[in-house]
């Protein structure tokens, strides 16, 4: 089944920085000649993207397969679970909509989802000569062990050495290192060859004797003290990552939906301020984002009282932008007749658009090229599941290369199923009225974070025990 060469970077616990690091090795082993790609087994997060090909995986093996130097496909990310709600996520496999479900039914799948999970690695294991492979949450979760398709039950099923990451920022870097390794089995201790530090402060050679009492404690290398550097950015893998509510003077307010997707259409708002409650203040601009469950979000948005906010913040003069499933919410209503989203058939939207929306069991998922209004060109992505009807005297939001209409524009208010439109600095300018710059590129990205790895890494002992 081919040959390729894999390494899994798994974590002592979740948002340790196994993304980050994942990302980092791939752009450096491609630094090095090396033809590799990224995978990840099963990813749970509503921040996805749109594959060339078709289908969706998440946005952190998007990223990483830019790193890459590669166009994502759904191999690099054969499952990817969007929460719908507390207890049910709509299941992707191979990159197409398969099943919403809850857990245990998903975990009766089991067979079948390891099935495609194999098929997917192996295909890319025939295609390039390295694969990174990343793992999800705790690499000792003892409860799910017995149907681990994803961390180091695929590690040993393919026989992938790992490295282990654990977060120092955050406390208690001792006992996560030493606990994990503690927990493993026989056959799991053989193929955790190292570990890693991370998201350090301050100087390293203060940290000397704890890396030497972690090598003694673990029996393995140290393979480096990784600096905190918060001026590298990469695309969130999921909504974990939204600062909280703060008193700055932000002019902008996102409402941070309890099922939010696609966070990184506000990437160039950093100073924007997510909310979940009702502020007693102005705003310039007010944005809806992205939902992997409109009618639910909705009925929140209307139960905490943030829908009549939103209006009023509306008949105070602010600008309202809906995204997706936040243009949706904008609209008289939202119908669901195929229980698409939610038990409820249909709900009233804030009606600050004259369009309605009827969700379908087919989900939309491709990359756009359109032409604003004002005549600017950008790029951007659909994915959604529903269909917007606007009144025909209403102008859209921008104009596709397939001379189809997006979205609609009235009284101050925008509705587009684009997602990544704000990603353009003359978007968020000619729809917002915001002044904002070009954030360093994706590539300035992978690059200062290739060149981080490769300073911090012992590169003899990461040759020797995964080269």
């Amino acid at each position: 089944m081919g040959s390729a060469r894999a390494l899994m970077v798994a974590g002592t616990a979740s948002h340790v920085g196994k993304s980050w690091t994942a990302t980092a090795v791939c752009r450096y082993l491609r630094h090095k000649g090396i033809r590799v790609a990224p995978f990840k087994a099963q990813n749970m997060s509503n921040n996805s993207f749109p594959c060339v090909g078709g289908g969706e995986i998440g946005r952190a093996q998007v990223a990483q397969a830019q790193a890459c130097g590669l166009e994502p496909t759904p191999d690099m990310n054969p499952i990817l679970l969007k929460p719908a709600s507390d207890r049910r996520s709509q299941v992707v496999v191979n990159g197409k909509v398969w099943k919403t479900m809850d857990a245990a039914r998903y975990y009766e799948e089991f067979d079948h989802l390891l099935s495609q999970v194999l098929d997917a690695y192996h295909r890319l294991v025939r295609q390039y000569d390295f694969v990174v492979i990343e793992g999800a949450g705790s690499v000792t979760e003892l409860n799910l062990r017995h149907r681990d398709l994803v961390n180091l039950g695929l590690a040993t099923r393919v026989n992938a050495p790992v490295m282990l990451v654990a977060d120092i920022d955050r406390g208690g870097v001792f006992a996560s290192l030493v606990g994990t390794f503690a927990l493993l089995e026989p056959e799991e201790h053989a193929l955790v060859r190292g570990f890693a530090v991370n998201r350090f402060r301050g100087d390293p050679e203060l940290f000397a004797n704890g890396r030497q009492m972690l090598e003694q404690r673990t029996e393995r290398p140290c393979l480096g003290v990784f600096p905190y550097d918060a001026s590298i950015m990469l695309d969130a893998e999921d909504g974990v990552g939204i600062p909280k509510e703060n008193s700055n003077s932000a002019e902008a307010a996102i409402v941070h939906l309890p099922h939010v997707s696609n966070t990184t259409d506000f990437r160039l708002l950093p100073h924007a301020l997510w909310i979940t409650r009702a502020l007693d203040r102005q705003f310039k601009t007010v944005l809806l984002p992205g939902t992997k469950n409109t009618i639910d979000d909705l009925h929140w948005l209307q139960r905490t009282g943030l829908a009549d906010w939103v209006k009023q913040q509306h008949r105070g003069g602010a600008t309202v932008m809906g995204i997706c499933g936040g243009y949706q919410m904008l609209g008289e209503s939202v119908e669901d007749p195929d229980g698409v989203e939610s038990a409820r058939v249909q709900i009233d939207g804030l009606g600050l658009l004259p369009c309605r929306t009827r969700l379908a069991k087919e989900k939309v998922t491709r990359r756009v090229d359109a032409v604003s209004c004002a005549g600017t060109t950008f790029s951007a992505y659909e994915i959604h599941m529903g269909e917007t009807v606007v009144e025909s005297n209403v102008p859209p939001f921008a104009r596709l290369s397939d001379g189809s209409d997006d979205g609609a524009i009235f009284n101050r208010c925008i509705g587009t199923y684009l997602h990544g439109a704000l990603e353009d600095p003359a978007i968020v300018r000619e729809a917002l009225g915001i002044e904002v710059h070009e954030a360093p590129s994706r590539e300035q990205n992978y690059e200062r974070l290739a060149q981080w790895f490769a300073s911090h890494v012992d590169e003899r002992k990461f040759a020797e025990l995964y080269l």
